[in-house]
């Protein structure tokens, strides 16, 4: 072998999965497109890479599985185990996931021994809601995500103010990886959703008839009146509309800018 043939130097592609670019040209692209048609672009041509569905298992969890199972029932569906969800969660989870054929559910645990820690006697929640959340869903989550290049979410702009304008497709900046997030039903209201649970006849929550119509971890929830914001049964009384998972949509927020050239669809 020549000795004077330099080797070439092996280098490691830090490059982000996907970019705001990126998010920006698939809104584009899916621009006016029905949300099935776009889920099975992204699932069978594989847009996104490997991607799971995040699911919370509450009130309108269903369609969005309903809409990835008539697409591929094998797509792995991550749920966080936070050991404080009602048991009727934890019941029709597993309802609804037979019921939708469903062969990949992933139950994401947090660290005992980061438990053990921060949270020996399970009563973090009632004084630090976010250091709750922080060790029982964002950091398992995180963990669970480094494998997918993408993540689909539930998440709906009526829900509330700070999800209002929410596009289809955004970067998650929960770290440096570039994955996408994408929000098939960003642009649903309750009515789409309340007649798509009667077309095909999807089970419901036990707990929504019972004034519940978001549904988290059982401390933090609480029933909402009529007229209310769905979401304001969660965390009431204290200053805090999100888990930590995802970032609020209120452009008024700071640090809370769409990019330049960004282009909503919704």
């Amino acid at each position: 072998m020549d000795s004077t043939v330099q080797r070439k130097i092996d280098l490691i592609d830090t490059r982000p999965r996907f970019t705001e670019t990126d998010a920006i040209r698939l809104n584009n692209l899916f621009r006016g497109t029905d949300t099935q048609e776009m889920l099975r672009s992204v699932i069978r041509d594989g847009l996104a890479g490997d991607l799971a569905v995040v699911s919370s298992f509450g009130a309108e969890s269903a369609v969005l599985l309903h809409l990835v199972a008539e697409v591929d029932p094998s797509v792995p569906v991550l749920f966080l185990e936070t050991g404080k969800h009602f048991p009727e969660t934890v019941a029709y989870r597993d309802e609804l996931i037979e019921f939708l054929g469903m062969t990949n559910l992933q139950i994401i645990e947090p660290d005992a021994d980061v438990i053990a820690k921060k949270d020996e006697n399970g009563l973090r929640w009632s004084w630090d809601p976010d250091g709750c959340c922080e060790i029982r869903k964002v950091e398992p989550l995180a963990k669970a995500l480094m494998h997918f290049d993408a993540s689909l979410t539930g998440r709906k702009g009526f829900q509330s103010k700070t999800r209002a304008g929410l596009p289809r497709f955004e970067i998650d900046h929960s770290d440096a990886q570039g994955r996408l997030k994408i929000n098939p039903l960003a642009s649903w209201d309750k009515a789409a959703l309340e007649s798509y649970f009667a077309q095909h006849g999807l089970p419901a929550h036990p707990l929504v008839a019972q004034g519940y119509p978001s549904i988290g971890c059982a401390p933090c929830t609480s029933k909402v009146a009529p007229g209310e914001d769905p979401r304001s049964g969660r965390w009431k009384g204290w200053d805090k509309t999100e888990c930590g998972i995802h970032s609020p949509t209120d452009a008024s927020k700071p640090g809370d800018e769409l990019p330049p050239g960004y282009d909503p669809i919704f």
